[in-house]
């Protein structure tokens, strides 16, 4: 089995700040919860507030989309999936983000590999468990896929160290290039 971490990895971007985008695209009175957002990441950053905390704080306005179209969202982002991931997919793939499952799933469908990501009430934004990041990705592999072995691992973020530990090969992916991770 090949593992894949999603954002800056297979997906040239954050599909969380696209879908963001996106839904203040369709629903521009959402610009107002900006400034919540942007004081949560203060918050974050000044370590007063956990990830989890800012990142459901960020989703927060979620209670106010009118309607979850992640068709025709991954209908204009598809094309940001990255042509070498393309060209070495396989069914048995696992793609593993702390992006919001809800999000990534109709593209992963569409990829037809498996997915792990942050479980989130997509009406409220709330992270339901843990968010899906660092140790939390091994511990939910672990829990999922007991005695899987990991062939190959890719990510972008050293911050995914604890799942290349558990991989035979893995690569950091730089924008296209991808380097050996010892």
């Amino acid at each position: 089995m090949n593992v894949y971490d999603f954002d800056k990895t297979i997906y040239d971007g954050d599909a969380s700040l696209d879908f963001w985008k996106y839904s203040v695209k369709k629903q521009p009175l959402l610009v107002a919860y900006l400034p919540y957002q942007i004081f949560a990441a203060i918050l974050f950053k000044s370590k007063v507030i956990s990830r989890k905390e800012f990142k459901q704080r960020f989703f927060s306005f979620l209670k106010s989309v009118r309607s979850l179209d992640l068709s025709a969202f991954w209908d204009q982002h598809q094309c940001k999936i990255k042509k070498w991931y393309q060209e070495q997919k396989k069914e048995s793939d696992l793609i593993i983000s702390a992006s919001p499952e809800f999000i990534l799933k109709e593209m992963t469908d569409r990829l037809q590999v498996s997915l792990m990501g942050t479980k989130m009430d997509e009406k409220t934004g709330k992270i339901i468990g843990e968010n899906c990041r660092g140790e939390e990705k091994v511990r939910r592999f672990k829990k999922e896929y007991q005695s899987t072995s990991i062939d190959e691992f890719y990510s972008d973020s050293k911050s995914d160290t604890p799942l290349k530990e558990l991989a035979r090969k893995a690569f950091l992916v730089n924008k296209n290039q991808l380097t050996p991770w010892d």
